[in-house]
C-alpha cells in the first residue's frame, strides 16, 4: 500500500490556490509524523480543551472557527464558561482570534444572537472575532477547529478538528444523559437531549496544516458580510469589521508520530468574488470520499448526521454495487432534530431517498441504527465520521449531504496510519493494505460503546469485532435483541447494547414532495434554502 492509494494527490485535491500543499517542503499533500487520537464525547473534548486553554501563557496563539457559540456554556463544571475562558486567556495576553458564522436570522433557528455575544465578550477581553458571512446564498461556516500554538513550547502545540461545537448539548459523555445546558429539540429527545459527538486531537506536522486553514479564512480581503443592510449597522455604530493582524506563522511542530493526515475541505465557488485562497471553490472532502470507497472491500462504518442526498449517496451505492462481499454500517439520529411541519417532512424524505438508493445497491448487506441510552430515550447522533476497511479514518464537520459536499465550508481531517493493526485479520480489505492502528481502534471504540461489549472470560470482545463479517453480525443481533424487549413491553433484564433498528415512519405525501422540483433544486433535506449550486463539483 502507498499513500496516494487512499489519499488524494494535490492534482486531485482541484484546487491549486491554497497553500495547504505548497507550504510543506516536499510539497506532500498531506503531513507525516503525526499523533492523532479520537476524542469521543464532548465531556471529553471539553475537560481537555479547558486545560490547554488554561495553560496558555502571554504570547501563546488560540485560534477558532465554529458555526454556534454560546458564551455560557461550561466546558467542565461552573467556571468553565467558554466565553469567560477565552476572555480571561486574552487579558493574560494570550492572541486570542475567533472566526463564527454571522448566520441567519434567529427566527430562522439559527444562532445569530449567541454568536454576536461569544464574539463581544472575547472582543471586550482584548481578543479578535469576527462574524463571517462570506458564504454562498443560504450557506454556513460549519467548520469547527481549535488551534493552540505555544512559541517556545511546540511540543505542546494541538489542534482539534470535528463535528463538536462551542455551543450548548454538546456536553454529553457515554452515559447519555445529556447536556444540562440544552437547547429545544424534537420532543422525543426530551429536555436535555443525549448527544453523540467526536472530534479529533492532533499533535505534530499537522497542527501547522489547521492552522493555515483559519488563516486562509481569517486574511480573505472580501467583505465579512454582502448584505446592505448589516454593512449600514456597521456603518452607523462604528464597527471596525477589518481583520487585525496575525502573529507570522511559526514553523510547524516536530514529528512525534506514526501517522499521515490530509486536511480536506469545502469551500463553495462563491458568487462575484472567490475566495482567493479557492477561486472555483474545494470539493477535497467529496473527492476524498469518492477515491477511497472506491478502494472499499470489506467494511464501511459510517457514524453521521444526516445521510442525505441521492447525488452523494450514490458513491457509497457505486461502492455496494461493484463489490459483492463489502458491507455498510451507518448510525444515524432516530428521530430528525426538528419536529417542525417543513424540516421534519425534508428531514425524513431526504433520508428515505438516500436509504432507498443504499439497499437497492447492497440489500441485506446494508445495515442502519439509532441509538438510545439505557432509559430508552433516542440519542442524538451528531458524528460526523467514516472508517473504510480499517485503513482509511475522517473526522470533520462535513455530513453526508450535498450542502456538506458542495456549498457549506467544511473541514475534515483524514487519518493513514504507517503502523499495522496486528489483531487479525490483518487485511480486512483483501488488497493487502493491511488494517491500520488508528481506523481499526476508531471503529472499535465506537463499536463497543453502542455494544455496551464487556470481554469475555479468555476473549477480548474488541479483538471478536475485528472480523468485519462479525462486526456486522453483532450489530444485528444487538438490535434485534433490543427491539424484541421493546416489543415485549420491556419485560425482564434490559438486553446489553444501545443499537435500535432504523425504519422510517410512512410518508403518505413522500412520492408527491419528490417529485417537486423546488425540493431538489432550492432546497436541501435539512429545509435550509440552497441556492443554485455548482454543478460536477467533485
Amino acid at each position: 500500500m502507498t499513500h496516494t492509494d487512499w489519499l488524494l494527490t494535490t492534482g486531485e485535491r482541484g484546487n491549486t490556490a491554497t497553500r495547504l500543499d505548497a507550504r510543506h517542503p516536499d510539497g506532500s499533500p498531506w503531513t507525516e509524523g503525526n499523533n492523532a487520537r479520537a476524542l469521543v464525547h464532548g465531556a471529553t473534548y471539553f475537560a481537555e480543551l479547558l486545560a490547554g486553554i488554561r495553560a496558555l501563557r502571554t504570547g501563546d496563539l488560540l485560534l477558532f472557527t465554529d458555526w454556534r457559540g454560546d458564551r455560557d456554556e461550561r466546558l467542565d463544571g461552573p467556571g468553565s464558561e467558554i466565553g469567560t475562558v477565552l476572555a480571561r486567556a486574552a487579558e493574560r495576553g494570550v492572541v486570542v482570534k475567533g472566526l463564527l458564522w454571522r448566520s441567519h436570522l434567529d427566527g430562522l433557528h439559527f444562532s445569530q444572537r449567541e454568536n454576536i455575544r461569544l464574539g463581544e465578550e472575547i472582543e471586550d477581553a482584548g481578543g479578535e472575532c469576527l462574524l463571517d458571512l462570506r458564504v454562498r446564498p443560504g450557506g454556513s461556516h460549519h467548520q469547527k477547529l481549535v488551534v493552540l500554538r505555544h512559541p517556545g513550547r511546540p511540543e505542546l502545540d494541538v489542534a482539534y478538528v470535528g463535528g463538536i461545537d462551542l455551543c450548548h448539548n454538546r456536553n454529553d459523555d457515554a452515559g447519555h444523559g445529556g447536556d444540562r445546558q440544552s437547547l429545544p429539540m424534537a420532543t422525543v429527545y426530551g429536555p436535555h437531549p443525549p448527544w453523540h459527538d467526536v472530534q479529533l486531537a492532533l499533535r505534530g506536522p499537522a497542527v501547522g496544516d489547521v492552522e493555515t486553514v483559519f488563516r486562509e479564512r481569517w486574511q480573505d480581503p472580501a467583505p465579512l458580510s454582502r448584505s446592505p443592510l448589516v454593512r449600514l449597522r456597521e456603518l452607523a455604530r462604528r464597527e471596525d469589521v477589518s481583520a487585525g493582524r496575525l502573529p507570522p506563522q511559526t514553523a510547524d511542530p516536530a514529528p512525534c508520530g506514526t501517522q499521515a493526515v490530509q486536511v480536506l475541505r469545502t469551500y463553495p465557488n462563491r458568487l462575484l468574488h472567490g475566495y482567493p485562497f479557492a477561486p472555483d471553490g474545494e470539493f477535497s472532502i467529496a473527492r476524498g470520499y469518492t477515491k477511497a470507497l472506491r478502494r472499499a472491500r470489506a467494511l464501511i462504518y459510517l457514524e453521521d448526521q444526516y445521510l442525505w442526498s441521492p447525488r452523494v449517496v450514490d458513491r457509497f451505492a457505486r461502492a455496494l454495487s461493484a463489490h459483492r462481499e463489502l458491507r455498510l454500517i451507518a448510525v444515524i439520529p432516530s428521530v430528525p432534530e426538528q419536529d417542525g411541519r417543513l424540516t421534519l417532512p425534508m428531514n425524513l424524505i431526504g433520508r428515505i431517498t438516500a436509504l432507498d438508493a443504499l439497499r437497492r445497491a447492497g440489500g441485506d448487506r446494508v445495515a442502519v441504527y439509532g441509538l438510545e441510552n439505557p432509559a430508552g430515550t433516542p440519542v442524538y447522533v451528531h458524528a460526523k465520521a467514516c472508517v473504510i476497511d480499517d485503513v482509511w479514518a475522517s473526522v470533520g464537520s462535513d455530513n453526508v449531504n450535498l450542502r456538506s459536499w458542495t456549498h457549506d465550508s467544511e473541514l475534515s481531517c483524514v487519518v493513514l496510519d504507517r503502523s499495522a493493526d496486528p489483531r487479525a485479520p490483518s487485511d480486512p480489505g483483501g488488497l493487502g493494505d493491511g488494517a491500520r492502528v488508528f481506523a481499526r481502534g476508531l471503529r472499535l471504540e465506537l463499536m463497543r460503546e453502542h455494544l455496551d461489549a464487556q470481554d469475555a472470560p479468555g476473549r477480548s470482545a474488541t479483538d471478536a469485532l475485528c472480523d468485519p463479517v462479525a462486526a456486522f453480525a453483532a450489530f444485528d443481533t444487538a438490535a434485534a435483541g433490543l427491539d424484541a424487549w421493546h416489543a415485549g413491553g420491556c419485560r425482564g433484564p434490559r438486553p446489553p447494547g444501545r443499537l435500535r433498528r432504523y425504519v422510517p415512519p410512512e410518508l403518505p405525501t413522500a412520492k408527491r414532495l419528490l417529485a417537486t422540483p423546488l425540493h431538489h433544486l432550492l432546497v436541501d433535506p435539512d429545509g435550509r434554502p440552497m441556492g443554485m449550486r455548482r454543478r460536477n463539483a467533485y
